[in-house]
């Protein structure tokens, strides 16, 4: 990431819920490299982390936060159960939505009672805000759809804004599709090439807005530093691609066929709702507002991302 003028490099001390996920350990790590301080907030009974920097008690049921909390400059909300973990029934949903909604609105409840409180929260949303759109160019000011994932997105995003009413400049990162080796989307994209079985999911001319783990943490740290970042922010590369075309990149970078296709109906019979919401929607997202920012991404093109993921 090239620095921008207007960053804020003084050392911080950040608070960051999540911190043990795929983003809060590359965050951790780039936020640490960076000369900030790390501070994960853990529930209570949840063993002592292993990275540098320390824990601060903090219970989401309660709102309270440990006194190790005084002197945050930033907060990073990365909570949430996975989305594609568990099929999704009816418990399973509502564990989904009260682990973003519930968790962040106690966390703003939280923020609120302190007497010196963090310049800036960084709250995690996601491109599925958007619903199936098709083919249509989605920047921030598109309007959300309607189906679960936009109605949760909706919700968790509501809570985080009302930490601007204490005060604090609030950043929404709706997080695409992460690509990393470590986990996430691509450990189960790839496992289909690996016994030469891959191929395109359903028609294959749905857009798949994409991001590397290495950019997430680059956007992020730009996110938590920049006081001109603010809102809604698409944490996504500047070239999103049909699911067919990733595929074809995909196999490529895996030396792999890509003969076999999965049908829609067959994805729909295995996942029942998560076929359409997590492998059938249409997301073609542009991050405009780093555009604006002429911010670099480090892998904008998804062909050299997956050779450098990969190699």
């Amino acid at each position: 990431m090239r620095d921008n003028p207007s960053t804020k490099k003084d050392p911080m001390k950040i608070l960051i819920t999540g911190s043990t996920g795929l983003v809060g350990t590359a965050l951790t790590q780039a936020l640490q490299s960076a000369g900030h301080t790390v501070c994960r907030l853990v529930r209570p009974g949840t063993s002592p982390g292993n990275s540098p920097g320390f824990d601060v008690n903090w219970n989401p049921a309660t709102g309270e936060l440990g006194g190790a909390a005084v002197g945050a400059d930033a907060v990073v909300n990365l909570a949430g159960a996975s989305i594609a973990e568990k099929r999704w029934t009816p418990q399973r949903k509502q564990l989904l939505r009260s682990s973003r909604v519930d968790t962040t609105r106690a966390l703003v409840q939280a923020l609120a009672k302190m007497s010196a409180r963090p310049r800036v929260l960084v709250s995690a949303s996601a491109s599925g805000i958007y619903g199936n759109r098709g083919d249509e160019t989605l920047t921030e000011s598109s309007q959300p759809g309607n189906d679960f994932l936009s109605e949760i997105a909706k919700e968790w995003e509501s809570e985080a804004l009302k930490a601007e009413a204490l005060g604090i400049r609030v950043v929404r990162a709706r997080f695409g599709v992460i690509l990393s080796k470590q986990g996430g989307a691509l450990r189960q994209m790839i496992r289909p090439f690996q016994f030469g079985v891959g191929g395109k999911i359903g028609p294959g001319t749905q857009w798949l807005s994409w991001i590397t783990i290495d950019d997430v943490a680059a956007v992020l740290r730009l996110a938590i530093e920049n006081a001109n970042v603010t809102g809604a922010l698409n944490v996504v590369s500047p070239q999103p691609v049909t699911n067919a075309d990733f595929t074809k990149l995909l196999a490529t970078a895996m030396r792999r066929p890509a003969l076999f296709p999965a049908p829609a109906f067959a994805l729909r019979l295995i996942l029942g709702e998560m076929a359409d919401a997590l492998l059938l929607s249409s997301q073609r997202v542009q991050p405009a507002q780093l555009q604006k920012l002429n911010h670099q991404f480090l892998h904008p093109d998804l062909a050299a991302a997956l050779a450098a993921i990969l190699k």
